[in-house]
């Protein structure tokens, strides 16, 4: 079978099984006696498992069957959850995403995980392994689970009203048996001529290639007995056992209607149902695209935002009723089409926000902490090209929080403490802009100790040293090869870091500042554009130039006079609404010559980031536009307060202000 064709898709749908198996495994660990996380976890492994056979990796396939032997084990309530379980399946998942990562890399997805499948099947035996004949019991009131969807549902329905039973057949296959797709031949043979099969588990495909341990799920609708179908089937040879059982009374199935049974463990089972629902649901309607895809999407639709602003110039110009209506109705269209391609180019920061759970509990075991996570914010959204590259930084500043932040759980005592200590990971919009945020209530950074390794690296002199500021202190750890860890460690110490994290987060065109305080904590603030090449803008002139500023970060514009004006700390300032606003001078910033000369009025623009403001100093407004976002190149990188340039409708160049860079 040709496999490269559904390579991709065996990688993204495993990347999100493994996710989510990671998820409710960490779930698992804080409620270890809720059986519908271990039926989630369940679903996800079988699911991987019969991927990766059809794929032919069989390590994968290896590993994620022996993990499926034990959950179902525990979800039978056979075998206890412990802290020493989890943290081999998550070493398990932890191995699965390696070689998922192998695969995607070119590779054969081949890896070591016989020692993990060691550990898996010692769990599975344990001191209450069931002997053979105990297994086989087992397997007979636990057959594999089937789930059902809207239309197969109402086939069943229909059937019934016409005198059809629906029956779920388990067949077991001895487990010697050689031709295992032959043997399924034959029994389908065997049921076509008694009643109809409507599904099957593993599905037929996999089935015929043998993709399958020793037994299979059957619903079958007939109107024959029970006891004669068993009887007609047990006649193929190599077939060890058969169990078939009403649907109604198979407690497993996932049925989208209502509960027939009011049993306590029909109701545990069940709890998944609706969530499965949904999760069908929202299948059906999605489909995977290519990014590169959405790249050539957006820079088709770039273009015409250029000439959409040509065509409303020449419109108004020549001033002809239906040509402006046309253009009018165009504008709205090819605007709400700009919203969508945006909206399918952001991606929600929880997938990468996923990753750090299971990470921080690694760490924290490593380094004998106690340490307690808290997520607020996964749901806000940045460009899918700054999550592929975000993830890297985020676990160097979290690594960090918690080797030189959190102290051990004795010291954290000494200093009246709580011994579990607190890792903040946060995410907010503001403007054009996304703001991460990793907090700790740690030691804090130690000025003094920063400084002297400065010195001792060379970052700065003595003399330099002496006039820093707290602040530009604390920038000196993002110095390359700089390191205070006592000791090399897996985790740190061999100044290897936060100079990547610069470095990455600046390439990104964004930035990234501390704040700290020695004994009580740190924070560390990334700030990262939300890199859309369409934005919304408020153009305005200075001098003869022509200006954009996003309007995400406009409050509003006014007009003031000379009086308005204060000072304050060597600065001129206004009055807005009870806030002092400091005055930005954008000609004289941009060096821009000015013909009028002073003026006893001036037209400002409010800028906001975060809690402060500033006022911009124009000389007029234009209006406001949707621009596209052009970068100044490799050559005028560190252009201060410009972040880009846009081309207007009439063919000018107008540079887009970073408002942001003017607050401090």
């Amino acid at each position: 079978m040709e496999t490269n064709q559904y390579l991709d898709l065996f990688l993204d749908e495993s990347r999100e099984h493994l996710q989510t198996v990671n998820d409710y495994l960490l779930d698992l660990e804080k409620n270890p006696s809720e059986l519908a996380i271990v039926n989630e976890v369940f679903r996800s492994a079988h699911t991987l498992k019969g991927m990766a056979a059809t794929m032919g990796y069989e390590d994968i396939t290896n590993l994620t069957h022996i993990m499926e032997n034990v959950l179902d084990r525990i979800r039978n309530e056979e075998l206890t959850v412990t802290s020493r379980l989890l943290d081999i399946l998550l070493d398990a998942v932890e191995a699965l995403e390696s070689m998922v990562a192998i695969i995607g890399s070119g590779g054969d997805g081949k890896q070591d995980v016989s020692h993990l499948i060691s550990q898996l099947e010692q769990i599975e035996s344990g001191d209450t392994a069931p002997d053979r004949q105990q297994e086989h019991h087992l397997t007979e009131h636990h057959p594999v689970a089937l789930e059902i969807n809207e239309f197969e549902k109402a086939v069943i329905d229909e059937s019934q009203e016409q005198g059809f039973v629906a029956l779920h057949i388990t067949v077991h296959l001895k487990k010697d048996c050689l031709l295992k797709a032959a043997r399924t031949f034959m029994v389908f043979e065997v049921l076509e001529k008694l009643g109809e099969v409507i599904k099957s588990e593993p599905p037929v495909e996999m089935l015929e290639d043998e993709n399958f341990e020793n037994e299979f799920s059957l619903i079958f609708l007939s109107k024959e007995d029970k006891q004669e179908i068993k009887k007609k089937i047990m006649k193929v040879s190599e077939i060890e056992q058969v169990d078939i059982t009403l649907l109604e009374q198979m407690k497993k199935v996932e049925l989208p209607s209502e509960p027939n049974d009011d049993s306590s463990s029909n109701k545990k089972e069940s709890t998944p149902a609706p969530t499965q629902q949904r999760m069908n649901t929202a299948t059906s309607k999605t489909i995977r695209v290519n990014i590169e895809r959405l790249d050539q999407l957006m820079n088709l639709f770039e273009e015409l935002v250029v000439d959409r602003g040509r065509l409303e110039e020449i419109s108004r110009d020549l001033r002809h009723k239906d040509l402006t209506e046309t253009v009018e109705k165009m504008t709205r269209i090819s605007g709400d089409l700009q919203n969508i391609i945006l909206t399918m180019r952001m991606m929600p920061i929880e997938q990468v926000f996923n990753r750090f759970p299971r990470m921080i509990r690694g760490l924290a075991q490593d380094l004998n902490k106690q340490v307690n996570l808290e997520i607020i914010g996964a749901d806000t959204e940045l460009d899918r090209t700054v999550i592929d590259e975000i993830g890297d930084p985020l676990v160097h500043l979290i690594r960090n929080s918690l080797d030189h932040g959190i102290e051990s759980p004795e010291t954290r005592e000494k200093m009246n403490k709580e011994p579990i200590g607190h890792v903040s990971l946060k995410a907010y919009q503001s403007g054009n802009h996304v703001f991460i945020e990793i907090e700790d209530d740690g030691a804090g950074i130690a000025v003094d100790k920063v400084l002297k390794k400065a010195i001792e690296n060379q970052v700065v002199t003595e003399r330099e040293a002496e006039e820093l500021s707290e602040e530009e202190v604390f920038q000196l750890i993002f110095s390359s090869g700089f390191s205070t860890a006592e000791v090399v460690s897996d985790v740190s110490g061999r100044g290897v870091g936060l100079d990547v994290v610069r470095t990455k987060i600046e390439s990104l065109g964004g930035t990234v500042f501390v704040e700290s305080s020695q004994g009580e904590g740190s924070r560390f603030i990334i700030e990262l554009p939300l890199t859309l090449s369409i934005i919304s803008v408020l153009l305005v002139e200075i001098g003869k130039e022509k200006y954009a500023i996003p309007l995400s970060s406009v409050i509003e514009t006014a007009i003031i006079s000379e009086k308005d004006m204060l000072h304050a700390h060597n600065q001129r300032v206004i009055d807005f609404r009870g806030k002092v606003v400091p005055l930005v001078f954008l000609n004289d910033l941009f060096e821009v010559e000015n013909d009028e000369g002073d003026s006893e009025y001036y037209s400002i623009v409010i800028v906001k980031k975060g809690d402060k403001m500033a006022a911009l100093v124009v000389d007029e407004f234009i209006g406001q536009q949707e621009v596209v976002l052009k970068s100044l190149g490799n050559y005028l990188t560190d252009v201060f307060a410009i972040s880009g340039a846009t081309i207007l409708g009439d063919g000018q160049v107008a540079l887009i202000i970073d408002s942001n860079a003017l607050i401090k």
